[in-house]
């Protein structure tokens, strides 16, 4: 039960993290982080592997990467949809 509180708080911060870095919010505000968060480490471990330093079995840099790359595609994606209506 500790390790899946410990990811949640994790990937939040690793989704704020990528917000900030794009200057991009998030619906759902922290909810939408900690989603954020845990596929854009996905993301970045299947893109990148799990080098580097790891927290709850997320390696930090590809997660950060992956998180970018997560958050980036989803302002691209709800811009284009804000503006065909």
């Amino acid at each position: 039960m500790f390790h899946l509180i410990w990811l949640l708080i994790v990937g939040a911060v690793i989704g704020a993290l990528a917000g900030a870095i794009t200057s991009r919010d998030l619906p759902l505000g922290w909810l939408g982080n900690i989603i954020a968060g845990l596929i854009g480490a996905w993301l970045g471990e299947t893109l990148f592997g799990d080098w580097g330093p790891q927290i709850a079995d997320l390696a930090l840099l590809p997660a950060i990467a992956g998180a970018i790359i997560f958050v980036l595609i989803i302002s691209w994606a709800l811009t284009k949809i804000k503006h065909q209506k």
